[in-house]
């Protein structure tokens, strides 16, 4: 159901224990529809329908960032956000490039779009088989795999790829949020710290070489383990608080005055390259 602008919803409370320790095995199972119920409401006519946000359970979960970066602005921004999606496929929840192509269906007029990537590609197969063996465990001394290393690769193209095609659609601005290091909780993933270091530098190297004026911002250095709620993934509002304290000062310039800088755009017949021809 579409909420108007006016609606905002309440942070996550206590009740979502319970929910989450059910909803994360069905998750791991490919049910695909509860992305969707593990999600704040999709917002599609909003006070300015030009910001959009995109993204996976960070901000979809409880909208606490979102709800605190409104609150500043004094007005409401599209939200497309769903739990359990990735950059690249849709097992679980549309892809986050179809949240942003969804978006465009309803109102191409975007200028601003928010959001994180590239998450769950990591930590979905992680938490379940470790199949890309991105966890460190102590053994290792704090050095990641080549086949982690190679998976986040691949990721980088991906991202690099979503990025030009925001570009290609008029996005003038795009604000890519890292993530920060997850802790036993739910889930034992205190080890996967080297796969967040090397994961947020990829998504800041993507956002660098995309064609889109994209700003990356790194959430590692302000988030602590008090900040994640039980599930040892999730920000609690105090971690949703700090990382909309790290977006407020890239977005409120945008909001008031959205320009783009000579020579980060693409004129209106240059062609976008796809990440495999960047150097």
């Amino acid at each position: 159901m579409t909420k108007q602008a006016n609606y905002r919803p309440q942070p996550a409370g206590q009740c979502l224990k319970p929910v989450l320790a059910l909803a994360a095995i069905l998750l791991l199972s490919g049910c695909s529809e509860l992305g969707y119920l593990l999600s704040n409401d999709k917002v599609t006519d909003a006070d300015n329908d030009q910001v959009v946000f995109v993204g996976d359970s960070i901000f979809a979960l409880s909208g606490e960032i979102q709800n605190q970066l409104e609150a500043r602005a004094g007005e409401t921004f599209r939200r497309y956000t769903v739990s359990g999606a990735e950059l690249s496929g849709d097992l679980i929840a549309p892809s986050i490039p179809d949240q942003f192509r969804e978006a465009v269906t309803d109102n191409p007029d975007i200028e601003t779009v928010v959001g994180d990537a590239g998450g769950n590609d990591i930590l979905i197969p992680a938490i379940a088989l470790n199949s890309n063996n991105c966890k460190t465990p102590w053994w290792r001394f704090g050095r990641l795999s080549k086949q982690c290393r190679d998976f986040i690769d691949d990721i980088y193209v991906d991202a690099v790829d979503f990025l030009n095609e925001m570009a290609e659609a008029d996005v003038q601005n795009g604000i890519l949020t890292g993530y920060y290091y997850t802790k036993n909780g739910l889930f034992r993933l205190d080890d996967m710290k080297e796969a967040v270091d090397y994961g947020n530098a990829t998504l800041a190297r993507a956002c660098e070489n995309s064609v889109l004026n994209c700003t990356f911002v790194d959430p590692r250095w302000v988030i602590n383990d008090r900040d994640i709620i039980f599930d040892g993934i999730h920000p609690a509002d105090s971690g949703s608080k700090k990382i909309a304290d790290l977006i407020w000062p890239k977005l409120q310039p945008l909001l008031l005055s959205p320009s783009v800088p000579a020579g980060k755009r693409p004129g209106p017949h240059s062609a976008i390259p796809l990440a495999g021809q960047l150097q």
